[in-house]
Order: C-alpha cells, then structure tokens, then sequence
C-alpha cells in the first residue's frame, strides 16, 4: 500500500481510501499481554468487566494515561455448547482472575477483538506406560514418520503422513487449517492405538540452511515449518488426555539408518522415528557386535579410507564437467561434507591407535540392561554413532544421501562386507566384480 501511495496515481476517492486503509494496516494494531499478577487481574490496560450483575454481557475497559479508561461494549454471540467463548464468560463474570491477552484490530472503520487464554490440561488418561508413537518430520520428500512402539522396545506397526499438498496454499490460514487436520489425524491414531505421543523437543531441532544449491530442498524448506506442526500435535494431545514425551532428536535418525534400517528392512525416517519412540520410553541404544569387530579390521578400514577417497575424486570430476553454477554449488558441498567425513575417520583411527599402544581398547558405549534404561546422550558414544556411518554407509553404499539400508543387514547381522564391495568395482580389497 505504501508503495502504491508513492506512485501519485490515484486522486480523490481511491486516493483517499487507499490512505484510509493504509493508516489502519500502519496503526489500527493494540496489543495487550496478560499476566498472573493479581493487580493486574487478567489484563492491565485491556481488561473485561461485566456489563451487569446477572447478565452475560461484557464491557472491554482500555487503560489511557492519568488513569483514564474507555468502556467499550462487547458483541460476541455464542456458536453453540462447545464455544470456549462460553468458558471465557463464565470465568470474568465468577470474578475468577487468569492472564488473558487481547489485541485490537481496526478494520473498514470497525474494531474487531481477539482473546487468547489458556484452558485447563485434563487429566492424562494414555501414558507412555502403554507404549508410545513415535513421531519424525522429514523435509524430503515432505512427510510425517509414524512408529508404533511397545511398552517392550518394540516396532509394532508404522505409516507415513505425507503432507506435500501442503505446499500448493499460499494463504497462511488454509495451511493453518490443513495443519490441524494433520494433527488432529495423529491424536485420533495415538487414541486409537491407546498409545502416549513422543516428539522432538521443539527448542533443539536444526534450522534449516540456504544456498546449498538444492533448489527443491530450499524450496521444500522455504513452506515447511517443524516447529508449527509439532506445536500443534502438542496441543491437541494435551488437551484429549494424552501425554507428550519430548526427546533430544540428535543422532536420532543415524541411530535408525543404521541399526534398525537393515534389522526391519525400513526407510531411515521411520527408523528415526522409531528411535525417538525408544527414547521416550528409557532405553539405550546398543552398537551392533559386528560393527564394532569391523571397526577393529585394518583391512576394512583401509578398505573404506580407499573408497572414501576414491568417491572424492569422482566428484571432483563432476565438479570439473558442471557449468551450471548452482548444481556446482551442491556439488562442492557434497565434495567438502565428503572430505570433512574422511577426515573424521583418520582421526578416529588415530586414536583408536593411540589407545591400543596404551594397552587400552577403543572406547565403546557401557554394557548394560537393554530395557528401561535412561539415554544418557554420551559424546562418546553419539560420536561411535557418525563413525559407523562414515566408515559402512558411505564406502558400502557408495552416496552421501541414501534411503535403503538394507544392503547393510549382511554386515551388521553377519560381518559381512566383501559382497557389496564387489558390486562397487573391482579393487584390491574384494576381489573381482
């Protein structure tokens, strides 16, 4: 609007409708924050009074200076039983205090109130004592993981939500609506299966990062907001009875790519979200035996360092080849993630050298009791996690970016490796192709 004001264009009546509007989008906002004090009694300067003993009518009072106030009378009708209208009435005219916020809107001369108050948790009747649904959300492709988990530890049954119709509603609101359908979907699944909700924690999921040459990722990203669905699902489970389990979500998805994508033949996101089921419910993640007796074989180590290396040089050539500036971009991420991930691996070896010529084996995550007990998170261990990722999943399955895992199930459930290195090319490690 602002804009078109700068042009001059318009004269007399659109001009003067144009300002009108324009000065109510610029200043026809009040905002009023409320707060539990007990002065403050709900609201300070935007606060609700009853009308009239014994009638359910409102007067909104608005704070001016020197103790000054305008009363302004409410016109709000009910839609029916289950209108919190109806609550929010009961509530100011019982004289009970509770923070509540109000914003002001003018509008074609008009002034429209919204109010914002928080309801009473019911009692939470499912609990993760009856197991849990383990919930991923994944950019690409855009969707949902769901994992039903046992009280036991084990994936009971799974399904994806896929939400890329999402992408095509431009309004806010529609996609607002079309969110709480989703989470509406998830609660009545979680009810049905009398199963408590596990989540990411909301304030420890990455943000999404620009220019990486990905154009449809960027694109996938630029609509796609974690934190507004999981807000959502949060808030309606609390509000049925359900409990809400949050869980660090790192390494989670490392963890299901590689134990339990070869184990259950599944995609990796809802191996991930199987894990953060896991998680919620107290127990500990074990590696492998097998993978930790390959991560001792110097043969397969040099095996995988010779395999890393040879996939640096193949993308070195592609990037040599690409004149599209943007897919080069992406590809000369790939190359520095690439370089960034053998390295790791050299310096893992290293140490791994160092302790065994201290007499002292490489440090592995504590055996222990499978079953109810507490994740820890440790560095160490989390850090086993990325080495068993560098050193089998990338040489073995010969991308950065893979969903089948299941090629690794020979490795992790029989040690071994040397037929899907066959299949790579022929090299001085696995024989012939």
């Amino acid at each position: 609007m602002f804009e078109k004001l700068k042009k001059k264009h318009l004269q007399g009546k659109r001009l003067r409708e144009l300002k009108r509007k324009w000065k109510e989008k610029r200043q026809g906002n009040l905002l009023s924050i409320g707060a539990k004090h007990k002065t403050h009694k709900g609201n300070l300067n935007l606060r609700f009074i009853p009308a009239e003993k014994g009638k359910n009518n409102l007067l909104l009072r608005i704070a001016l200076k020197n103790r000054k106030f305008i009363l302004a009378k409410v016109k709000r009708d009910l839609s029916g039983k289950s209108d919190k209208w109806a609550l929010f009435l009961s509530k100011i005219i019982s004289g009970e205090h509770f923070p509540y916020t109000v914003e002001l809107k003018l509008k074609d001369g008009q002034i429209y109130g919204f109010v914002r108050f928080s309801l009473d948790a019911p009692p939470q009747t499912i609990t993760k004592e009856k197991g849990v649904i383990g919930i991923d959300v994944n950019a690409r492709p855009f969707h949902l993981a769901l994992a039903e988990v046992s009280p036991d530890g084990n994936l009971q049954s799974y399904k994806s939500i896929y939400l890329s119709h999402l992408l095509k509603f431009k309004s806010r609101n529609r996609k607002e609506y079309e969110e709480w359908l989703i989470a509406h979907e998830i609660v009545r699944f979680a009810r049905e299966k009398n199963k408590a909700i596990a989540i990411e924690d909301i304030k420890k999921l990455p943000k999404g990062k620009r220019g990486d040459g990905k154009a449809k990722l960027r694109k996938i990203l630029q609509f796609f907001s974690y934190r507004r669905i999981l807000k959502k699902i949060e808030s309606l489970a609390i509000k049925e009875g359900i409990e809400v389990v949050k869980v660090n979500p790192a390494f989670t998805s490392l963890i299901g790519m590689m134990k339990y994508c070869p184990q259950y033949f599944i995609d990796k996101d809802v191996a991930g979200a199987y894990v953060i089921g896991r998680k919620a419910l107290g127990f500990k993640e074990e590696i492998p035996e097998n993978y930790k007796k390959l991560l001792k074989s110097q043969i397969y180590i040099q095996y995988a360092l010779w395999r890393l290396g040879k996939m640096e040089e193949e993308l070195r050539n592609k990037l040599d080849q690409e004149k599209n500036k943007y897919k080069a971009n992406g590809i000369k991420r790939d190359l520095r993630r690439l370089k960034r991930e053998r390295k790791f691996l050299e310096k893992f070896l290293i140490e791994v050298s160092n302790r065994k010529s201290s007499q002292s084996e490489p440090e592995t995550q504590e055996q222990g009791n499978l079953r109810k007990e507490p994740v820890r998170g440790e560095k160490s261990s989390q850090k086993l996690w990325r080495v068993l990722r560098v050193a089998f999943a990338i040489p073995l399955l010969g991308r950065m970016f893979v969903r089948d895992f299941s090629p690794l199930r020979p490795v992790m459930v029989q040690g071994k490796w040397e037929g899907i290195a066959s299949r790579l090319g022929p090299d001085g490690f696995a024989g012939p192709p």
